[in-house]
């Protein structure tokens, strides 16, 4: 009795000894930890690494992005992979960085003589032009304070010394970022044209990070071609509507005589990148129109304002969201909040962002129904 009553004490204790968890032991575990470690390591020195070329690498892959159809055609023509994207980056630097650089080595070789001027004041100032005194919203001010410098330079500059010393750390400042910028877009130029030399093994390796975060080499597929389609859209809708509509209204502004046409025109491509209206370009020249012209020619100018001003209405619902998924006031919103958020760049980070969230959000909305042979049942 006494040995059949231990039995199911005996039986008690070792399944009491089972159930307890194992230990790990001090060496097991750094076995396990270490390689994360240093796993966690290697891609944080990676990430350091590349940081300071974020906005190159950025800027790089929407170029190659917006010229991959233009890559494709020049290869159905005959061209060889390697010559097509060099025929890009060459053209690209003929027709965007050439007169940019012209322009900037013109502007940065005047900076030290006008440097030298403001610092020294012991230079004649010639008086301002009349017109000047038309230019819209500051034309008073400044020829009023052109003006003063003219009659005397000495006085102007011991008046104004704090503001003229701000005013020239900012211009040298400027002048040497002007120079960094360039040297950023020829680089970038660069990396696009050899980027679309390997085109199909660059994205060939997207859509595979794409497809091992999302699960599936299709649904990889899928998002590739919505990023790269929300960048061509963006491209075309907001950079290239907002050019074609400074273009007109710089057209009238040069017929109308208005002053600083040229300056109006830039600004008015700035407001059409970050979708502001362009009316408030428009409607102070309008005013001067009034003022300074006749009133044929006021209300001629005003006309093609107006409808200079109303072109984007018209062109963006045909270049933006063409053929995407993805609505036109979702990109918008994704351009605006871009800008506000990263800059120019923002432009098309913000847009792919939202465009990537809104198709996610309408996958899951309505899930993709499962048939039965994927769910492996028989149909007869």
């Amino acid at each position: 009795m006494a040995t059949a009553a231990a039995k199911p004490k005996a039986t008690k204790v070792a399944k009491t000894s089972e159930a307890a968890p194992a230990r790990v032991s001090v060496g097991q575990a750094v076995e396990v930890l270490l390689p994360l470690l240093l796993l966690a390591l290697l891609i944080t020195l990676c990430i350091q690494l590349l940081v300071p070329f974020v906005g190159l690498l950025i800027w790089t892959t929407i170029l190659a992005v917006c010229f991959y159809p233009v890559h494709l055609r020049l290869q159905k023509r005959g061209l060889s992979n390697r010559m097509s994207a060099i025929l890009i980056g060459v053209s690209l630097s003929a027709f965007i960085l050439v007169p940019t650089t012209i322009a900037a080595v013109s502007a940065a070789s005047s900076v030290p003589e006008l440097v030298s001027t403001i610092q020294s004041g012991d230079r004649q100032v010639s008086a301002p032009p009349d017109r000047l005194q038309s230019l819209p919203l500051v034309g008073e001010k400044a020829h009023a304070l052109w003006t003063q410098a003219s009659n005397d330079l000495p006085a102007f500059v011991n008046e104004y010394r704090p503001q003229l010393a701000a005013f020239t750390k900012w211009l040298i400042a400027q002048a040497g970022g002007l120079f960094m910028t360039i040297l950023l877009i020829v680089a970038a130029i660069v990396f696009a044209a050899i980027m679309l030399a390997y085109a199909d093994a660059c994205r060939s390796f997207f859509v595979s990070l794409l497809a091992k975060i999302t699960g599936s080499r299709a649904n990889g597929q899928h998002y590739m071609e919505v990023i790269g389609a929300t960048i061509r859209s963006v491209a075309n809708g907001v950079i290239g509507v907002a050019f074609v509509q400074a273009l007109l209204v710089g057209i009238g502004l040069f017929v109308a005589g208005v002053p600083g046409a040229g300056i109006l025109s830039i600004l008015a491509m700035a407001l059409g990148v970050v979708q502001v209206p362009v009316i408030l370009i428009t409607l102070p020249a309008i005013v001067w129109a009034f003022s300074a012209k006749t009133m044929t020619v006021a209300i001629i100018f005003t006309i093609w304002s107006v409808i200079a001003g109303l072109s984007d209405a018209v062109l963006k619902p045909l270049m933006i969201g063409h053929g995407l998924e993805v609505p036109m006031p979702v990109i918008l919103l994704g351009v605006i909040g871009g800008v506000m958020a990263y800059g120019l760049v923002g432009l098309f980070i913000g847009a792919v962002l939202l465009a990537v969230g809104y198709v996610l959000f309408v996958e899951w909305l309505n899930p993709p129904t499962k048939t039965k042979a994927d769910m492996g049942v028989k149909v007869s």
